[in-house]
């Protein structure tokens, strides 16, 4: 089923783990330190939205053009 209009699609830790190609335990700890896209806790999960993983993306390569610069 499409998502609809305006939904947020969310990622596990697996999920952003494989995105980023680096394991669960990693982006966990990302997490504890307040580095990485931020997370939304529901219930015990902590899930990403597509938007966190596009921002923190945008981030890393900011950072990248100033240290270029």
């Amino acid at each position: 089923m499409p998502l609809a209009m305006g939904a947020a699609r969310y990622l596990t830790t697996d999920d952003v783990a494989s995105r980023y190609r680096t394991t669960a335990s990693t982006v966990r700890y990302w997490r504890h330190i307040g580095y990485g896209p931020k997370g939304i806790k529901i219930g015990r999960r902590v899930l990403y939205t597509e938007a966190s993983l596009l921002r923190f993306e945008e981030q890393l390569a900011d950072k990248a053009d100033q240290e270029s610069a």
